[in-house]
């Protein structure tokens, strides 16, 4: 919808609006006249027509004034509201008065109309007064928002444009350039030919120098990055061999901890087996007894354990305190 369309709408809307409100103000004052000069006196019965004008002149207020302020996208507060609702009372009593005192419904429904229209077109014209101005609002953003898109490419394409004129007026220049320096050249080739000469000889013994002097410090550069190297090798080697170091002494150290436990268990699982109920073999015997020592149990108790004599445990244990002792103690103790 165009700003044309728009502007049509609110006015068929502000004309169907002040139509309504003049019918129903014209209405109204005929109503109430008889209705205000039957109950006022007769002298002053002249002014039996401005109360209702009076309500009506505040209809027209409030109905223009919302008007203006839903345009303007403002709210008025509570006072308008309740001025709107008071006056729309007002008129629908007024008008509806007489027909009530003479309690004749027909009469009170059809001088309500009125009134009611009056009511409910003032609270929808502002209704539709306020959707038009969020809807003009919405359509006057978006344009903004689209001219501000034109704008933007607008520079972009002007930027873009100086940007491709400056370039060119730069290459046009480095071409002139160019031609100056092309034309300057040739005109001094002959002068210049054995001066470019010795140029070009001191040139090449330059570049010679400068080829030199890069093949030297490109080796140099090798040699060095071949130290590095080896270097970074020995280094790795080392940390590979000190963390395979590492590794073995945790694998021995894990290794020791797993013998230590499974010893500890066959000592456990050996003198939980009680007094044995005669003399056992010497192997087992030697293990239980090798098991009671280092749990640090006593002689008498170990003897119990393998059913050998406390000499013979005796002995055994003496072995385990100096691994030296010798055969001859080992045979007078197993007699």
């Amino acid at each position: 919808m165009n700003g044309v369309q728009i502007r049509s709408a609110e006015r068929a809307l502000s004309i169907g609006m002040w139509l309504i409100v003049s019918g129903a103000m014209l209405y109204s004052i005929l109503t109430v006249t008889p209705l205000m000069a039957a109950h006022t006196p007769s002298k002053w019965a002249w002014t039996a027509p401005i109360l209702p004008l009076v309500v009506d002149a505040a209809v027209v207020i409030v109905v223009r004034l919302d008007s203006v302020l839903a345009r303007l996208g403002g709210h008025g507060g509570r006072w308008p509201v309740a001025l709107r609702w008071m006056t729309g009372a007002m008129t629908l009593a007024l008008n509806t008065a007489d027909s009530a005192l003479a309690k004749d419904l027909v009469g009170v429904a059809v001088h309500a109309v009125a009134p009611l229209l009056l009511i409910v077109t003032a609270e929808t014209g502002l209704a539709y007064r306020r959707a038009i101005t969020a809807a003009v609002a919405a359509m006057e953003a978006r344009q903004r928002a689209e001219d501000e898109r034109r704008e933007q490419a607008a520079r972009e394409r002007d930027e873009a444009a100086r940007r491709e004129a400056r370039e060119e007026r730069e290459q046009a220049a480095a071409l002139a350039r160019e031609q100056r320096e092309h034309e300057a050249r040739l005109a001094q080739e002959a002068a210049e030919r054995e001066e470019r000469r010795r140029r070009e000889e001191r040139e090449e013994q330059a570049a010679r120098e400068a080829a030199e002097r890069a093949e030297r410090e490109r080796r140099e550069r090798e040699r060095e990055q071949r130290e590095q190297e080896r270097e970074r090798q020995a280094q790795e080697a080392a940390e590979r061999a000190d963390r395979e170091r590492r590794e073995r002494e945790q694998a021995l150290a894990r290794e020791q901890r797993e013998r230590e436990e499974r010893a500890a268990h066959e000592r456990a699982a050996l003198l939980e087996r009680g007094p044995a109920a005669g003399k056992l073999a010497e192997d087992e015997a030697r293990a239980i007894v090798t098991a009671a020592f280092e749990a640090g149990l006593p002689v008498r108790a170990a003897a119990e354990l393998c059913g050998w004599s406390v000499g013979w445990v005796s002995t055994r244990y003496a072995e385990h305190r100096d691994p030296g002792t010798g055969g001859a103690e080992l045979a007078i103790a197993s007699r």
